[in-house]
């Protein structure tokens, strides 16, 4: 039996995988969270095999998320379920640690199949993306601006330009803000940004924020 933890901040999605899970045989459902404090607090606790996780909760999340899950010692696999499809996003998330990717509009069976492979120590990435992954060209001239920022200055850009405060970065972050401050500094010179306005009509166009 496959041990899942779902993470995602919405109850409605979570239930409705329940429902799906409820139908096979091989998968089951023994803990749930709805942000990276509790995905934490609950491998704590053991009895994992798998995390289902979406990379935007509230919080603690994305790459930094990923990050803190595999600080613990005998950590599951993670396999992302996400509505970004954006090949540049899939990219940084695999380079993190993430066995499997794959996008919310999938077919159950896809979804099922990514857990069954990961459960079993596989790798598994959603079939559309990985074809964009594979046609998309590396030629660093192509690669879309942001490409060029670092992982935690591009944590930082999504969450600024969902209208959170530096404070507030600071404070889901945990970190300073000061150093929050010296990120959007940095990342603001990286993408030639000359206000807030600017980052925010970017990172809607890149897709960067849903």
């Amino acid at each position: 039996m496959i041990r899942l933890l779902i993470a995602d901040d919405h109850a409605i999605v979570r239930e409705g995988l329940k429902q799906l899970f409820a139908l096979t045989s091989d998968i089951t459902v023994v803990a749930e969270a709805m942000n990276g404090g509790e995905v934490l607090e609950r491998l704590r606790g053991g009895g994992i095999d798998v995390i289902l996780l979406d990379m935007a909760m509230p919080g603690i999340s994305g790459i930094d998320l990923i990050r803190r899950i595999h600080n613990h010692d005998g950590a599951p696999p993670i396999l992302v379920l996400t509505m970004h499809n954006e090949p540049q996003i899939a990219r940084r998330a695999i380079k993190s640690g993430v066995v499997g990717y794959v996008t919310k509009d999938s077919e159950p069976e896809v979804l099922l199949a990514a857990i069954r492979r990961v459960a079993a120590g596989g790798r598994s990435i959603d079939p559309a993306l990985a074809e964009a992954m594979l046609f998309e060209s590396n030629a660093a001239s192509e690669q879309p601006p942001h490409e060029q920022l670092s992982d935690r200055e591009l944590q930082i850009l999504q969450l600024l330009a969902k209208g959170l405060s530096v404070n507030e970065v600071a404070d889901a972050l945990a970190i300073s803000n000061k150093t929050v401050s010296t990120h959007k500094a940095r990342l603001m010179e990286k993408m030639a940004f000359h206000s807030n306005a600017e980052m925010v009509r970017y990172a809607v166009t890149a897709g960067l924020v849903e």
